[in-house]
C-alpha cells in the first residue's frame, strides 16, 4: 500500500504507451482503491481510478480510455497479477512485485495498444 513514483531512469516504457508516473494503493477494510496519474501514449494527462478486491474478479475502472475493467490477484505477500480488459477482451497483463525491503515496486506489463501495436514495459517505482 502507499504511494509510488515512477523511476524513469530504471524503467523501460515503450514509446506510444501510457506512462503512469504516480500510483497509490489504499486499503479500506479490505476494499482496495488505486489511483494512477500519468501521460497517455499521445501525451495527454491521465487519471485512473479502480476499487475492488485482490480476488481476480473484474471490477470497473474509470479514466482509462483503453480499459473498462481490471482484476487484481494476489500471488503472495509482495506480488500481484493484473489484467486489464476492454469490452471483455484482455488488452494488457502485468505482474507487479515489491522488493523485499519494501522500497521499490517493479511492474512488468505486456499488451496491445488501441492501435494494435504489441508492447512490453518495465516500470520501476520508488516508495514515497
Amino acid at each position: 500500500m502507499g504511494t509510488w513514483r515512477l523511476n524513469e531512469a530504471k524503467s523501460k516504457i515503450t514509446s506510444g504507451t501510457t506512462k503512469f508516473t504516480s500510483v497509490t494503493f489504499k486499503d479500506t477494510l479490505g476494499n482496495i482503491k488505486t489511483t494512477q496519474d500519468g501521460i497517455t501514449g499521445d501525451g495527454k494527462p491521465i487519471h485512473v481510478e479502480w476499487s475492488g478486491k485482490f480476488d481476480g474478479k473484474d471490477y470497473p475502472v474509470t479514466g482509462d480510455p483503453n480499459a473498462d475493467t481490471r482484476s487484481y490477484r494476489k500471488v503472495d505477500d509482495r506480488t500481484l497479477e493484473v489484467t486489464a480488459k476492454k469490452n471483455g477482451k484482455v488488452i494488457a497483463t502485468a505482474r507487479t512485485a515489491v522488493s523485499a525491503d519494501g522500497k521499490t515496486r517493479t511492474a512488468n506489463v505486456s499488451g496491445t495498444t488501441s492501435k494494435g501495436k504489441k508492447f512490453k514495459n518495465v516500470a520501476v517505482y520508488d516508495k514515497q
